[in-house]
């Protein structure tokens, strides 16, 4: 087979699967994980995919964000959360003061919370707080203020709150996260709530699909050197990666399950 007739036949399988692994293409065409990431890197320059840490996906599915369902109990919970959410929960150290995203990271991050430690969690989600009721290692604040609809407190007296709060670590999540912008948010309340924890915080990290990652979202809510680490998944490009990288800071990838 030629090198052009390879190329076509991963474009192919790229447009129909909307993605394709290294291991994919040295199993079905028999060659080295440098020449399938060459060809990758051939086909991202003629506008056929983008290449992510461990291989391709369709320029269709970059933007492609996750159902924004904030009734935690029937949420549908994709690998990518659960394992960078994983990931997150071994940060937590002994008697740690943090801050607990109110988002769906936050929800699913509670099957991972260490119940062996005791610590201290800050949260702005009247739901995931009564998750939480279950630890009895875990001392619990809620943000006080008004509740929106979805369950979360965002507001003036919310920020208030928090800005009186030193944190070990702060798990933040958003709209949207580029090396360029930072990363973004949909309302300039939610904006304004997460940059007094960040500036706060001791250790930030930031949980991001690879969705999310290339994308600016409404308002800026911080610069990208804000983060220490950024949690992502395997569908991250690499592209993306590198930009990320340039600005210092640490970056875990998650491996997709088996």
């Amino acid at each position: 087979m030629f090198i052009e007739e390879r190329h076509q036949e991963i474009a192919e399988i790229i447009k129909e699967n909307g993605k394709i692994t290294i291991a994919e293409i040295t199993q079905k065409y028999g060659i080295s994980d440098e020449s399938a990431r060459r060809d990758l890197r051939i086909l991202e320059q003629n506008g056929h995919c983008k290449r992510t840490h461990g291989g391709a996906i369709a320029l269709s599915g970059v933007f492609v964000r996750s159902p924004k369902n904030r009734n935690f109990s029937d949420m549908p919970i994709f690998d990518n959360y659960r394992e960078i959410s994983r990931s997150a929960a071994t940060k937590i150290k002994e008697n740690d003061i943090i801050y607990l995203t109110g988002g769906s990271f936050g929800y699913i991050m509670t099957s991972f919370l260490p119940k062996d430690i005791n610590f201290t969690v800050v949260i702005n989600s009247v739901d995931i707080a009564k998750e939480l009721l279950a630890f009895d290692n875990i001392e619990v604040f809620i943000t006080g203020g008004k509740m929106r609809q979805s369950g979360s407190v965002t507001d003036s007296l919310a920020n208030e709150f928090v800005s009186r709060i030193h944190f070990d670590i702060c798990f933040i999540t958003g709209s949207g996260f580029t090396a360029e912008f930072g990363l973004s948010n949909g309302t300039g309340e939610t904006a304004a709530f997460q940059y007094t924890v960040i500036k706060n915080s001791r250790r930030k990290y930031l949980l991001m699909p690879s969705s999310k990652i290339g994308i600016d979202s409404f308002i800026k809510v911080c610069d990208a050197e804000e983060f220490d680490s950024v949690i992502t998944d395997w569908d991250c490009t690499e592209e993306q990666l590198t930009a990320i990288e340039s600005k210092k800071i640490e970056i875990v990838v998650v491996n997709k399950p088996k």
